[in-house]
């Protein structure tokens, strides 16, 4: 673990000027030092701090005569740095003199990277770079541990050991690790950014990085200042805007906190494309739009043949989806005429919706008016925002296994949300794990300790490798297999619903703004579930249902449950430390 390497130096609150939705203070550099040095030439060692991080260097030189070159890289090539990395893979150099004192030696800074709209660092910290392995040429003497370490910039309220999760698939574990990391390792900035290349917040790198981020850390101060930032430089994509009322909702599930929202709650009115709604509710899109601005998925070669029309069905699905968060967000700041208006006119859309781009016969979702094709994502987008009937979901949950992976690691998050929550559990770890170039396995497998931007290169030439959206393992992994979610707003009651899918056994832990609450369950013949909530906090218990199964034990006492589809329900919440039993 990271967390082992490195000791705490300080702790920097320095604020930009300006600052437009960033907290630079939730920020801090860490000093870690490297985990191995080689010598790989004469005067020329290579340096190996583990994992990558946003940071630059702490060097003591020797008091000699000359100049050394320290080269940052992120990818290595027949066991040097890789001075010509593929798309946008990080890799720079600088000249140091030897001065016989401690000094920070930082890469040149990417001039997409130091003016606004992209998220600035502070001055004093020096330009960052993500690396992790640094080449040092003509170093006089043998490099010491002591004489180099590297400054990453992290969230300081983070602590790694604050989550876990080990699953009797160690394949699995290394992807939660990987995710879970990837989540640390972009806090760099106070905001969620996409990447190293842009270095922008973008709405749905945000939410989904919130996601993630609420699974290592309970504080929403990161989530906040992004949400800020995107109300000053909001980004161009029609699904994007609706994804703001998702990270206000997603917070205010996380904490409770109504002020907060009462705050935020006239700007997310803003975000409901309703300049573009037609008389039946749905989402109308020009010529213009459709060339740019309606998005389904990115890059473009991973959308399935989305066939693109005025009324886009993906377009749709998250205005719909917006609508009824909205309406929820209005009750909870006591607007009820507000909140039958959005209800009102989620359910006339929805009639429209079901009407005119359900197709009956497939038992799909078509791409839009006007066309017949029906993509991954035409389905995908309705089955996880709960717009498909009952009757209906089943069916598609099937049909979107069975297509597996045909969209991006953005689109994954949603993809395998609908399959945890339609009874796929198996064929949504399946994807996770596959073998192949379309999952997890792929990044764990090719060395990487960030997600990158897209499944690989190949899939999206100029990818960056520190890409935040393509670790949803992160989140889906606590929500879903370990099964513990808030079903109260800031975790008053929890859900824990485990998704076992093809695994025997698996533990872990997640912070809440309550405490600690702690998950195990072993699946032998029985299913045994071990469970601690803070206090504070109760639980709603639902196992899944073993076949042959007729009762449920707590804590080695019968009590009243009822067995309903793929479920035991417990009629009463469950609260501090429980062993509960199916049977």
């Amino acid at each position: 673990m990271v967390g082992k390497w490195y000791r705490s130096v300080v702790w920097l609150a320095v604020m930009l000027t300006p600052a437009i939705g960033q907290d630079t203070a939730s920020v801090h550099l860490v000093e870690q030092k490297p985990v191995a040095i080689t010598q790989v030439a004469p005067e020329t060692f290579l340096v190996d701090f583990g994992r990558v991080a946003f940071g630059n260097l702490s060097l003591t030189s020797p008091s000699v005569p000359g100049k050394v070159e320290v080269r940052f890289g992120e990818a290595l090539k027949d066991g040097r740095i890789d001075t010509n990395p593929p798309g946008s893979v990080r890799y720079a150099a600088v000249k140091v003199a030897l001065t016989g004192t401690t000094t920070i030696v930082a890469p040149p800074a990417d001039a997409r990277n130091i003016k606004p709209p992209a998220v600035l660092t502070p001055p004093s910290w020096g330009v960052l770079t993500p690396f992790r392995w640094v080449e040092v040429q003509g170093w006089p003497t043998e490099l010491r541990v002591d004489q180099i370490h590297r400054l990453a910039a992290f969230d300081r309220t983070w602590i790694d050991d604050a989550a876990a999760f080990h699953s009797s698939d160690p394949m699995l574990d290394k992807v939660w690790d990987l995710c879970h990391y990837s989540i640390k390792a972009t806090t760099f900035a106070g905001v969620f950014v996409d990447g190293d290349r842009e270095r922008l917040a973008y709405e749905a790198d945000a939410y989904l990085t919130q996601l993630s981020y609420y699974a290592g850390d309970a504080d929403p101060r990161i989530a906040r200042a992004t949400f800020d930032r995107l109300i000053q430089f909001p980004t161009w994509p029609s699904e994007w805007a609706p994804q703001m009322v998702f990270m206000a909702y997603a917070d205010w599930m996380q904490t409770g906190d109504t002020a907060w929202l009462a705050a935020h709650y006239g700007v997310l009115k803003t975000k409901l494309l309703d300049e573009r709604v037609g008389p039946d509710g749905l989402v109308l899109s020009t010529s213009k739009l459709i060339r740019h601005g309606d998005i389904v998925d990115w890059p473009v070669q991973e959308r399935d043949g989305y066939v693109f029309t005025s009324v886009n069905t993906a377009v749709n699905a998250f205005h719909l989806h917006a609508l009824e968060e909205m309406s929820q967000l209005a009750e909870a700041l006591h607007m009820p005429d507000e909140a039958a208006n959005f209800l009102k006119r989620e359910r006339t859309a929805q009639a429209a919706f079901q009407q005119k781009l359900f197709d009956p016969g497939t038992g799909l979702y078509r791409d839009g008016v006007g066309t017949d094709h029906a993509s991954l994502h035409a389905n995908l987008f309705p089955l996880a925002f709960g717009l498909v009937p009952v009757q209906q979901r089943p069916r598609l949950a099937q049909w979107l296994a069975g297509r597996g992976m045909a969209g991006s690691v953005y689109a994954a998050q949603y993809l395998l949300e609908a399959l945890f929550e339609n009874g796929q559990d198996i064929a949504a770890l399946s994807l996770i794990t596959a073998p192949g170039d379309r999952s997890w396995r792929h990044m764990v497998e090719s060395g990487t300790t960030i997600t990158w931007e897209a499944w690989d290169q190949k899939y999206k030439p100029n990818q960056d490798w520190n890409h935040a959206w393509g670790a949803a393992p992160a989140n889906l992994l606590p929500r879903f297999v370990l099964g513990a979610q808030p079903l109260t707003p800031g975790w008053g009651r929890a859900l824990i619903q485990p998704h076992p899918g093809s695994l025997a056994s698996v533990e872990g832990r997640i912070p809440t703004p309550r405490g600690e609450l702690s998950v195990a369950w072993k699946l032998d013949g029985s299913f045994t579930l071990a469970l601690t909530l803070p206090p504070k906090m109760t639980a709603k218990v639902e196992l899944p249902a073993l076949e042959g199964s007729t009762e449920v034990r707590v804590d080695g006492a019968r009590v009243s449950a009822h067995r309903e589809g793929q479920w035991w329900t417990l009629k009463e919440d469950v609260s501090g430390t429980a062993i509960i039993t199916e049977r």
